[in-house]
């Protein structure tokens, strides 16, 4: 519509213009397809090392030995997968529901509530492990004593 044809041999200022516009779309065009491969590359590598990590923490080889294991996965949670979406917050909801409801008609709990709390707390917690405890001097202060085998300056 815009170009005046003068001959098909003679290219114009304005013809060559176009072509180096078209180049560069082009080329960017590439680099934008290459990086978004690139990128989608490396999310899948994310993700097999996010499963790889999953995993490691695998203890199902111990159900055969562990016979209270099979009872306890039962009434465990799944795994948390990757991401939380609005029909696994949902399903988390009604299942954290329903873990509270046993809670609170469990006799135990009836019972004492504070004390079975308490106590959950209790055989939650790992084993503390004591530290022994440091000398203290006859007069009850913890300066360190002097080394004896300290190098003195000599005097001549």
């Amino acid at each position: 519509m815009g170009k005046p044809s003068k001959g098909s041999e003679l290219t114009t200022k304005s013809d060559k213009k176009l072509d180096k516009k078209l180049q560069f779309y082009t080329k960017v065009k590439d680099t934008v397809t290459s990086l978004s491969v690139q990128k989608d590359i490396g999310k899948k590598k994310k993700i097999r090392s996010r499963q790889k990590k999953l995993k490691a923490y695998d203890l199902s080889n111990l159900s055969e030995f562990l016979p209270e294991f099979n009872a306890l996965q039962k009434s465990a949670l799944p795994a948390p997968d990757l991401k939380m979406n609005c029909k696994r917050r949902q399903k988390l909801v009604l299942t954290e529901g329903e873990r509270l409801n046993k809670v609170l008609d469990h006799p135990a709990f009836q019972a004492d509530p504070v004390g079975s709390i308490f106590q959950h707390l209790q055989s939650q917690q790992p084993p503390v492990e004591e530290q022994p405890k440091k000398k203290t001097n006859i007069n009850g202060s913890k300066k360190r004593n002097r080394r004896k085998g300290k190098a003195e300056s000599m005097d001549f």
